[in-house]
């Protein structure tokens, strides 16, 4: 990890992105060098894979746009970062723009102004919360902040330069099908979205179609199958009794608990630190 990149980072700020914890993660990551593959089914906004920078690696995730800008970041970001330089700090232009996919024009969008899109209201809307609605349309309010960092040149191009130099294979999927084909010798980071530590504060709205219980146990048995294959992994999660009690299910897992900063809830008396767990299988 000797020659990793500082300048590559999340160029998105994503609710429950892992910087925070990144020191934690670390700790148990294995030498990259003497992994096949590295693969992350639920990429988010990327921290832990701009963090690692592994040479070889297939990363997914089920939002569409988000895999989008990726793309659009690999290979066209000269003409990303033009476009986002046409973007205006005000209300009435960031309510015209976020309710385009609640139109037909939408679809008239090319890859990089969607990509473009995305950033401009990630970076102006109410504390960088990404969220969309049961109808997949983007709904958080405007930020209304006083010089927000639209266009983060140095950062985009960056990753877009470490995307070009190692093997990296994008994929907008479900997580199991992510890891069809997957064998011994690769590693696997999985960032699940949490399991709610109360039934108020659940947050699945990253795509349209969320994820619950029976998803987290659907996860837990794929881990099952990992470990019989002989493929590491280590999982992150919130440290509540539901999972806790479910990876304690096998006896060859390793469960350690985490504190974590969160600096997004809608309610600011929520943010701060909660208790997470690292789960891993060596």
């Amino acid at each position: 990890m000797k020659n990793r990149n500082k300048l590559v980072q999340p160029v998105l700020k994503w609710a429950g992105g892992k910087r925070q914890l990144l020191p934690e993660i670390e700790k148990y990551i294995p030498n990259l060098n003497e992994i096949k593959s590295y693969y992350e089914p639920f990429l988010g906004g990327g921290a832990v894979l701009f963090n690692l920078q592994p040479k070889k690696a297939i990363v997914n995730d089920t939002n569409t746009d988000l895999i989008n800008l990726y793309e659009v970041i690999k290979e066209d970001v000269d003409e990303l970062i033009e476009d986002l330089k046409k973007h205006k700090n005000n209300k009435d232009y960031f309510y015209e723009l976020r309710a385009l996919d609640r139109t037909e024009k939408y679809k008239e969008l090319s890859n990089i102004e969607r990509a473009s899109r995305i950033i401009y209201l990630n970076k102006t809307c109410f504390n960088g919360l990404f969220r969309v609605n049961k109808s997949g349309e983007f709904n958080v309010p405007f930020g209304n902040y006083k010089n927000p960092n639209i266009v983060n040149e140095i950062t985009l191009k960056a990753v877009s330069k470490y995307l070009n130099q190692a093997k990296i294979k994008f994929l907008n999927c479900d997580f199991e099908e992510a890891l069809k084909g997957i064998r011994k010798g690769s590693y696997v980071y999985f960032d699940p979205p949490y399991d709610p530590v109360s039934d108020s504060s659940s947050f699945t709205g990253y795509t349209l179609d969320g994820f619950n219980k029976s998803d987290q146990i659907r996860l837990k048995k794929l881990c099952d199958k990992l470990n019989n294959k002989g493929v590491k992994f280590l999982l992150s999660n919130s440290a509540t009794d539901f999972i806790i009690d479910l990876y304690n299910e096998n006896k060859d897992f390793k469960i350690e608990i985490v504190s974590a900063t969160r600096n997004i809830n809608a309610d600011a008396h929520k943010r701060g630190e909660i208790n997470e767990v690292l789960i891993r299988n060596y």
